[in-house]
C-alpha cells in the first residue's frame, strides 16, 4: 500500500466500532493493572469471556505485544464459534475490528484490510449499520463493560450502553447485569443523579436475579444495598446463599467482606479477603478492603484503648495495625497510580495519623497533578489536601488554596460542599481578626461569583484590591464579573 491507501485504511479503521476507537486510551488506564485484571477474570471463567479476550488484545497491543494480542483475538473468536455459534456474526463485530487495528498497528496493512472486508460483508445483514460497523446490542453491550472496567469517568457513558443494549434486548441477562453493575457504582459518587433518591440499582439486581436466580455476584451486590437502607436481614440471607453457591468466587468473597465489616464483623471480613487474596494473589481491590479492614482495628485501638492491658503490647499491636494499613493500601495503588484514588487518600490518611508528613506530601502532590479524573474524585484530593495543611501543616494560606480549587470544579457532591464550608470557616475567622484581609475578601468575592451573585462579588473584589491592588486573580474576576453584566445589559434575554 502508498501512503494514501494507507492514510484511507487508518480513517476507516477511525470508523469501526472497538475498544481502539473507545476511551479509555492509553493516558487514561493504568495498563499493567487491567492486564493482570483481564487475566484473572480469564482464569476465573467468567461468563463474558470474549469481552475479557478483546480487552486484554487492546491493551497488549498498546504496550507493544501485537503478537500476544492476535492470539487474544484467536481465543476470542474460538469462544465466539464455541459458545455463540447462533448469534456469531452479531458478537464478532467487535473482534474483527480489533484485529484490523491490531494487523494495522504491526504494519500487516493487507490483513488490515481484509478484516474491514469481514466486516463490511457481515454489516449488509443490518438495515441500520454503516458499512464497517452496526450499533446492535451485542456492540453496545460489550462497549458498556470495556468502559465499566476503566476509570470512573466513564461510568455515564458504560450506563449510556448498557440502556440501549437493553431498548432492544431487555430480557438479556448480560446486559441487565452490566446495567446493574453500573448503576451500583454511579450511587457510591456523592455528585450523580443515580445517588439522589431511591437505589435503581437495587430494582435492576432484582430483575437480574429475576432473570438469573442463581447469579452469586449479583446477590452479593444487592445485599450491600439493603444493608444501606437498613435491610440487615434480607441481605444477609443473601450473603449465605452467595457464599455457600460461590465460596471460591473472588467476586462474591470481596463484596461479602465489605458486607461483614460494615456489619462490624472485622475479623469475618479479613477472613473471606484473604481467602480471595489466594486465589488472586494480585488483586487491588483485595488490598484496599484488608488495608480498611486493619484500619477499622486501629481506629477502634486509638479511641478505646485497653487500660488493663499491659502498655507495651498495645503500642506494639498499634505499630503493627500501622504497618497491615499501609502494606495493603500501597498494594491497591502501587500498579495503579492513575486510577485508584481512594486507596491513594487511604494511605495518606494513615501517614497522617502516623504523622509521616513526607509521605503525605508525595501522595497529595501526586495526585493533585492528575487530570482527567472524576469531579468528585478531584474535590475530595482538594478536600483532605487541605484539610492537611490547615490541621496538620497549621498552614491555612494552603489550605485555602486547596479548598478554592475543590470548588471551582463545577460540580454537586459532598466533597465540594466540604470545601465551601471550610473555606467560609478560615475567611470568617480572618475577617473578625481583620476585616480588611484581602484574601478573606477575595473568598467571598468568589463564592458570591460561584453563586451568580455578580454585584456582591465585585463589591467584594473592589474591597481585597484597596489592600493587594496588583492581585491578578481579583483583577481577572473583576474584569470578567463586569464583562458579564455588561454583555447582558447590551444583550438582554426577551425570552
Amino acid at each position: 500500500m502508498n501512503n494514501a491507501q494507507e492514510d484511507l485504511l487508518k480513517v476507516k479503521l477511525d470508523w469501526l466500532q472497538c475498544h481502539f476507537t473507545w476511551a479509555p486510551q492509553r493516558e487514561n488506564i493504568d495498563l499493567d493493572d487491567m492486564k493482570q485484571r483481564l487475566e484473572d477474570s480469564i482464569d476465573l471463567g467468567v461468563k463474558y469471556q470474549a469481552g475479557s479476550y478483546n480487552q486484554l488484545a487492546f491493551v497488549n497491543c498498546l504496550q507493544g505485544n501485537c503478537e500476544e494480542a492476535i492470539k487474544n483475538l484467536k481465543e476470542a473468536e474460538k469462544f465466539l464459534r464455541e459458545k455463540h455459534e447462533d448469534e456469531f456474526d452479531k458478537r464478532i463485530i467487535i473482534t474483527y475490528g480489533n484485529y484490523a487495528w491490531v494487523y494495522y498497528h504491526m504494519g500487516q496493512l493487507t490483513e488490515a484490510q481484509s478484516y474491514l472486508d469481514k466486516l463490511e460483508w457481515i454489516c449488509k445483514q443490518f438495515p441500520e449499520a454503516s458499512r464497517y460497523s452496526a450499533l446492535i446490542p451485542e456492540v453496545y453491550g460489550e462497549k458498556g463493560w470495556s468502559l465499566l472496567s476503566g476509570p470512573g469517568q466513564y461510568y455515564e457513558d458504560a450506563m449510556e450502553c448498557f440502556k440501549k443494549a437493553l431498548e432492544e434486548d431487555p430480557d438479556n441477562i448480560e446486559w441487565n447485569v452490566g446495567y446493574a453493575t453500573v448503576l451500583f457504582r454511579l450511587e457510591w459518587f456523592s455528585g450523580t443523579p443515580e445517588s439522589q433518591g431511591p437505589s435503581e440499582s437495587m430494582k435492576q439486581f432484582r430483575r437480574v436475579l429475576e432473570l438469573d436466580p442463581e447469579d452469586s455476584v449479583a446477590k452479593v451486590l444487592l445485599a450491600l444495598k439493603l444493608q444501606q437502607y437498613y435491610q440487615s436481614e434480607e441481605a444477609l440471607e443473601l450473603i449465605k446463599e452467595a457464599l455457600q453457591k460461590s465460596p471460591d468466587l473472588p467476586y462474591v468473597l470481596r463484596y461479602a467482606a465489605k458486607f461483614y465489616r460494615t456489619e462490624g464483623d472485622v475479623e469475618k471480613a479479613v477472613e473471606l479477603l484473604k481467602k480471595g487474596l489466594e486465589i488472586t494473589p494480585h488483586s487491588t481491590f483485595l488490598h484496599h478492603q484488608i488495608g480498611a479492614c486493619y484500619r477499622t482495628k486501629l481506629y477502634k485501638l486509638i479511641n478505646f484503648p485497653d487500660s488493663k492491658g499491659p502498655r507495651n503490647a498495645a503500642l506494639q499491636q498499634k505499630a503493627e495495625l500501622f504497618k497491615l494499613c499501609k502494606y495493603h493500601f500501597q498494594k491497591a495503588f502501587e500498579n495503579r497510580p492513575l486510577t485508584s484514588i481512594k486507596p491513594q487518600l487511604d494511605f495518606a490518611g494513615i501517614c497522617i495519623l502516623n504523622e509521616e508528613y513526607r509521605k503525605v506530601k508525595e501522595v497529595y502532590n501526586h495526585l493533585l497533578g492528575l487530570e482527567g479524573i472524576r469531579p468528585e474524585n478531584k474535590q475530595a484530593i482538594c478536600l483532605q489536601a487541605g484539610l492537611f495543611e490547615l490541621n496538620h501543616m497549621k498552614s491555612e494560606s494552603n489550605a485555602i488554596s486547596h479548598f478554592l480549587e475543590g470548588i471551582k470544579v463545577n460540580y454537586d457532591s459532598i466533597e465540594q460542599k466540604r470545601c465551601r464550608e471550610n473555606l467560609e470557616t478560615i475567611a470568617r475567622r480572618w475577617r473578625r481578626s481583620n476585616p480588611r484581609e484581602s484574601k478573606a475578601l477575595g473568598v467571598f468575592g468568589f463564592l458570591h461569583q460561584l453563586d451568580g451573585e455578580r454585584c456582591e462579588a465585585i463589591k467584594y473584589f473592589e474591597k481585597a484590591l484597596e489592600s493587594d491592588p496588583d492581585n491578578e486573580e481579583y483583577i481577572s474576576a473583576l474584569r470578567e464579573l463586569r464583562l458579564s453584566i455588561k454583555a447582558d445589559n447590551d444583550f438582554p434575554n426577551y425570552n
